[in-house]
């Protein structure tokens, strides 16, 4: 967890587990049957779990000292830091505890 704004936050790891996963049919050849059958099989999407990757990064690298009474309104947080921490709070992959 971390504080930020007087808020403690989490990074949800099943969040990001859902967010990169996804399900694909593929053919699976029957021998017996001599039939095409196809089954489920579970794939991580690799754009957006590098993208979530770094967004993660850029939160927990960031090192400018955040003022309090600002928030995320202060100039001190870098452009990539606001869009990660955003980004990343709208998928619900960073939580408040």
């Amino acid at each position: 967890m971390f504080k930020i704004v007087g808020e403690n936050y989490y990074i949800d790891i099943d969040a990001v587990d859902e967010c990169v996963q996804f399900t694909e049919k593929v053919p699976v050849d029957d021998i017996e049957d001599d039939e095409t059958q196809m089954k489920e099989e579970k794939q991580i999407h690799l754009v957006k779990y590098e993208l979530i990757k770094s967004m993660i990064e850029t939160v927990l690298t960031e090192n400018e000292e955040v003022d309090e009474t600002m928030a995320f309104k202060s100039s001190e947080l870098t452009i990539p830091f606001k869009i990660a921490f955003n980004s990343l709070l709208v998928k619900s992959i960073i939580k408040k505890m």
